[in-house]
């Protein structure tokens, strides 16, 4: 009983970390193509010049100071909320979100090797990518249901439901 009423929040669990993944993998060749944009290459090589003579604990603090600075963005982000600037906050909110994570995918790609020498963080790693694969084995069947439904495939619950709905509202409207 507890599961199943625990599922729809499992499932938005999912979701959330899939999107976080989903916007991890497709900002790192934006961030590629920035780098090579700007000379960012340059500083992505003395970085993991730098990076090489650290230990793997300063090699931590490296990952992590980067995105610090990004918190004022948010809440910058949460005011223009509080004072119902709607389009702005939703703007520089997104625009937060993708740059931090633009910036941990570029800084991760330099510091992986060096974090995961941590057994900690490569088990915390390994769990990570465990969990992403949990969870996209728990959204893909959801999926693959609303993607039928919008392809108006005939055997999906939403297909027989909507022709069922039709077929009320057309024998109501023929009664009237």
């Amino acid at each position: 009983m507890m599961r199943r009423l625990l599922q729809p929040i499992w499932v938005l669990l999912a979701i959330i970390f899939l999107v976080e993944a989903w916007l991890w993998d497709h900002l790192e060749p934006i961030v590629a193509w920035f780098v090579a944009l700007i000379p960012l290459r340059a500083f992505k090589q003395w970085l993991a010049e730098r990076v090489d003579t650290l230990s793997p604990a300063m090699t931590l603090i490296v990952f992590i100071v980067p995105v610090i600075p990004l918190f004022p963005l948010k809440l910058v982000g949460l005011w223009l909320l509080t004072h119902e600037y709607w389009m702005s906050a939703v703007l520089t909110i997104i625009f937060a979100k993708f740059l931090g994570v633009g910036v941990a995918a570029f800084i991760f790609d330099v510091t992986r090797d060096k974090l995961l020498e941590m057994d900690w963080f490569e088990t915390l790693y390994e769990f990570v990518l465990g969990l992403r694969a949990k969870a996209r084995a728990l959204v893909d069947p959801i999926k693959s249901k609303i993607l039928d439904a919008l392809r108006g495939d005939g055997s999906s619950w939403s297909s027989r439901t909507l022709r069922l709905i039709q077929r009320f509202r057309k024998s109501v409207h023929e009664a009237r």
